[in-house]
């Protein structure tokens, strides 16, 4: 058994044990071992946190500013983005529906940017992925700025010409009101009078006696005059550009010739009762990018709100058409 050391203490008036030194130093000991191995443990699992030098410093320091910037670019770009996006709709759906041209396809807008080797350059280098992502951005916002701008240019051109297109726009009947018997059949399905069955009619009948006048709805030059074995027996046909052509069938006599240029109010032909028809009247039709619509809709330059309201109830009317 070790033997037991005391010393009298003289401020308690008690003897005290004495310590073992050796005691002491192997505590000491183990305590700065296991420290030791924690030490090492840490450095060995996170070796960059605790020795890089000055130049690795700076280069972490510059890579967590480069994210930072590229972050804050990227917001810009998305402000950018939204920007183009309402340039874009309002272009598509406002400005060029103003002058009746077609919208530019999304596919157009977007088109042609990137490519796989583009920026084959850039691969190795630091910050690789950042880059290359912010230059494709900055790539397809120039590319739609760039569409953005020709479809501006194009819409300024048609306002400068707005006048000139307006011209060329059908916008009034092809017989005068006070020629007219009556509007036999508009725009829609109608029992044929030759054929007797249900089919779509895609023009408007106006009814008057052989030899009225039918006039130009809109300027522009004559694609065909004549006759034609298509149904509409002697007819007119009128390229007024911008999309647009007008059909005059069922004539007596042809006033005009191919090639010629007529103006809006032009004589071109009489009624008659040519070609597949069953009374004498005026078949027209308005055709728009290669598709007949609706002839109601272009006749704002010669009627009254209150005659427009009558004319289209009648042309709504299932009825026999006369051709």
């Amino acid at each position: 058994m070790a033997k037991r050391k005391f010393i009298y203490d003289p401020d308690s008036l008690s003897y005290k044990q004495v310590e073992s030194q050796s005691k002491k130093w192997i505590m000491f000991f183990l305590a700065g071992l296991i420290a030791g191995v924690l030490a090492i443990i840490i450095l060995l699992s996170s070796p960059n946190d605790y020795f890089q030098t000055p130049r690795e410093k700076n280069l972490i320091r510059e890579n967590e500013d480069l994210k930072l910037n590229y972050a804050l670019l990227e917001k810009k770009m998305q402000k950018i983005q939204l920007v183009l996006n309402d340039i874009k709709q309002r272009d598509n759906n406002i400005y060029r529906t103003i002058f009746a041209v077609d919208p530019i396809p999304d596919d157009v807008r977007e088109a042609g940017y990137g490519g796989t080797d583009l920026y084959k350059n850039l691969d190795g280098k630091p910050n690789t992925e950042l880059i290359k992502n912010a230059m494709q951005e900055a790539e397809k916002i120039e590319k739609q700025l760039v569409v953005q701008s020709k479809s501006f240019d194009e819409v300024v051109k048609l306002a400068k010409n707005k006048e000139k297109m307006l011209a060329h726009l059908p916008a009034i009947q092809p017989v005068q009101n006070k020629d007219l018997t009556r509007m036999a059949s508009g725009y829609g399905w109608r029992i044929h009078p030759i054929l007797k069955t249900r089919r779509f009619h895609y023009g408007m009948d106006f009814t008057t006696k052989t030899g009225t006048p039918i006039y130009a709805t809109a300027d522009g030059v004559v694609k065909h005059a004549g006759w034609k074995a298509n149904g509409y027996g002697k007819h007119v046909v009128i390229n007024h550009g911008y999309g647009y052509e007008t059909l005059y069938g069922h004539m007596s006599k042809v006033a005009v010739r191919n090639g010629q240029k007529v103006k809006r109010g032009q004589l071109i032909g009489y009624v008659g009762n040519t070609g597949l028809s069953a009374g004498p009247h005026c078949h027209y039709e308005v055709h728009l990018n290669g598709k007949k619509v609706n002839p109601i809709n272009f006749y704002y330059n010669d009627l009254t709100p209150e005659m427009y309201a009558r004319l289209r109830k009648l042309a709504k009317e299932e009825n026999q058409s006369l051709d």
